[in-house]
């Protein structure tokens, strides 16, 4: 199989791995007794944190574990606007926000919050001058740094030199951008940042929520002091370690590596141009993840075009990972005002370390032959009338 789909999660790296085997083998106390083999659990808990928070810059003292990318946006979306509640009671999301994101506002408006949401282009741009305006009830806004889906990179920086001139905390899901590209939290002036293990070569069931000294943010699990009282529940010592070392990996091959990458997404870009001369590669003109390429078949519905892929050993997505089996739309491109027809056509095909040139031209050839096989079968179903 070749394993296009390394948004939705990539293997393992040997490195995380090991350390993961070594922490599993080794002492099974918990990292906050206070004996020594409790503290030598805390030390590599520590260690870890380090890691991460060297992956984007961020002070150590600022990361929190958390179980994944979910739970982050969760405890940073809806613990932030818990923590402002006495200064207002809405909160803004980008449209093309993870289902996470909208998710934790569908909580908050269960909670009697009100959840807007703010509009991008067709290129999948947030225009930094639709963000609310000082006085607005809004304490909040939620923006993604790279989008699942397309891989376009917003604004953030802007948007959140904007945000605070409103007086707006910002929330940013940084889950797909780190380890792909170089993310800076000071320079990027959130006050939250959430990012995930299983995107960079470490374990899937662990995440990590970055806040800014000073960030209020209320606590979703109580009931402990865990994390510095930002998350209660035993952190998961083998996760936590697998995902420190995948994260240092990635920071110490990031240059070479996204070059890499954005030389196999354009030799991609330039193929499927070739076999499919009609394709639609969404938000080709906006700055994108090096690996992520957002493509749509005219004829050729996307859940057909995933059989028919995985026929030939091409693993692909149609959208996020968690909306795969979906045949409607995806609000991301519904977002961006891709017309119907062309949405339920789209496919989305992501790469990775293990990625290589010939992988590529082998899954050039595998979507000329399946655009065509689908193109056809739906001619001849609609010439019988079926």
């Amino acid at each position: 199989m070749i394993y296009f789909d390394h948004n939705a999660s990539t293997p393992v790296r040997r490195e995380a791995r090991e350390a993961m085997t070594e922490a599993l083998a080794g002492s099974g106390a918990n990292p906050s007794s206070a004996h020594r083999e409790g503290q030598r659990a805390r030390a590599a808990v520590e260690r870890a944190r380090e890691q991460v928070a060297a992956l984007v810059g961020a002070s150590p003292a600022g990361v929190t574990f958390v179980s994944c990318g979910t739970e982050g946006d969760h405890l940073s979306v809806a613990g932030i606007a818990l923590a402002l509640e006495t200064r207002g009671r809405t909160v803004a999301v980008s449209s093309i926000e993870h289902h996470a994101v909208h998710g934790a506002g569908d909580l908050l408006a269960r909670l009697g919050f009100h959840v807007t949401h703010l509009p991008v282009n067709a290129r999948g741009f947030l225009d930094p001058a639709a963000l609310p305006a000082a006085g607005s009830d809004h304490t909040l806004v939620a923006v993604m740094l790279a989008n699942n889906e397309t891989g376009v990179i917003q604004p953030v920086a802007e948007i959140a030199a904007r945000a605070h001139a409103a007086g707006l905390a910002v929330q940013c899901d940084a889950v797909q951008a780190a380890g792909k590209i170089p993310v800076d939290f000071g320079a990027l002036g959130v006050d939250a940042l959430v990012i995930s293990a299983h995107k960079l070569g470490g374990p899937k069931g662990i995440g990590a929520l970055i806040l800014r000294d000073g960030t209020p943010c209320e606590p979703l699990f109580r009931g402990s002091a865990h994390e510095s009282g930002r998350r209660g529940g035993t952190e998961n010592l083998p996760g936590i370690v697998g995902f420190g070392v995948a994260a240092e990996c990635a920071a110490r091959e990031l240059a070479v590596e996204s070059a890499r990458l954005l030389a196999l997404r354009r030799r991609l870009e330039s193929g499927i141009r070739a076999a499919v001369p009609d394709a639609v590669i969404h938000g080709e003109r906006a700055p994108r993840l090096p690996n992520t390429v957002n493509a749509s078949f005219p004829g050729a519905r996307s859940d057909r075009l995933l059989m028919a892929l995985d026929a030939r050993g091409v693993c692909v997505s149609a959208g996020a990972a968690c909306a795969s089996g979906a045949v409607e739309p995806s609000p991301v491109l519904a977002a961006m005002g891709v017309p119907r027809e062309l949405a339920v056509c789209a496919l989305r095909l992501s790469m990775g370390r293990g990625t290589s040139a010939d992988d590529v031209d082998r899954v050039i050839a595998a979507l000329g032959e399946s655009v065509r096989g689908v193109r056809g079968a739906a001619a001849a179903a609609g010439a019988s009338g079926a």
